[in-house]
């Protein structure tokens, strides 16, 4: 699998990234609705990643716990075994026994014609050792060549490209309307497209793929599929990948 080019054989462009897995049926960012998107067919998931206080990575969108658990405060002053005593419910009783998951039980889950796409949330990436520990983890869990890693903040994803120069990362803005050359995909917020119709034109003369960021895309797919997008970011990525099937 070409992540790096985004090429995925046997899944059809433009490929649906389930953004924080199904979080329309799903508390965001759990192993129930990373599961539900993959059930769904989901070509790509993505997850944002944190690190515990004893340097685990965990998959939870905030710097704190308050939004999206019933625990309080930093989830780096959590160790591991602290954060899995908390509900990630997000307040939906249903969804009660759900945790934050860890990397690597999203690896696990990860059928193998799959993608991993992992936006890095803190400053503490900066750090080499932090870095390299990402990179190893991705190779132990067979993953490294299926995963292309985002972020607003071009540093942290080059510190790990530092580390591993191979491995693709995605610059997200939320106003540039054009692709910056040195990321090998690019994808800003969606009207700033209407700044620049060009985009994905532009993003594909520089041999980069684009992805709109846009996670309620329904009402735009046709117009993102006549652009030429190579992915396109949904909440609800079953409902997603279903009215793309009928254009």
């Amino acid at each position: 699998m070409a992540i790096k080019s985004l090429e995925l054989p046997g899944r059809n462009k433009p490929y649906v990234m389930a953004h924080r897995g199904n979080r329309v049926h799903c508390p965001e960012n759990t192993l129930a609705s990373f599961q539900r998107a993959i059930d769904e067919g989901a070509d790509i998931i993505e997850t944002d990643l944190h690190l515990s206080g004893d340097d685990n990575f965990v998959c939870i969108h905030d710097a704190t716990l308050d939004r999206t658990t019933n625990g309080t405060g930093p989830v780096a002053d959590k160790t591991l075994e602290e954060l899995k005593q908390l509900s990630a419910s997000y307040g939906r009783p249903e969804f009660e026994a759900e945790r934050i998951p860890t990397l690597d039980e999203l690896i696990l889950l990860l059928p193998p014609d799959r993608a991993l796409a992992l936006e890095l949330k803190t400053n503490r990436f900066l750090n080499p050792a932090i870095a390299r520990q990402l990179v190893n983890q991705l190779r132990r869990g067979g993953i490294f060549d299926r995963t292309v890693l985002l972020s607003f903040h071009l540093d942290y994803m080059q510190s790990v490209q530092r580390e591993a120069p191979e491995i693709p990362i995605g610059l997200i803005s939320l106003t540039n309307p054009f692709p910056r050359k040195d990321v090998q995909l690019t994808g800003v917020f969606w009207p700033a497209l209407l700044i620049n119709p060009f985009y994905v034109c532009i993003a594909h003369h520089n041999r980069q793929a684009a992805c709109p960021l846009d996670p309620t895309p329904d009402k735009r797919l046709r117009w993102y599929k006549r652009m030429g997008f190579d992915a396109i970011l949904s909440d609800d990525p079953g409902k997603t990948i279903n009215l793309l099937r009928s254009l």
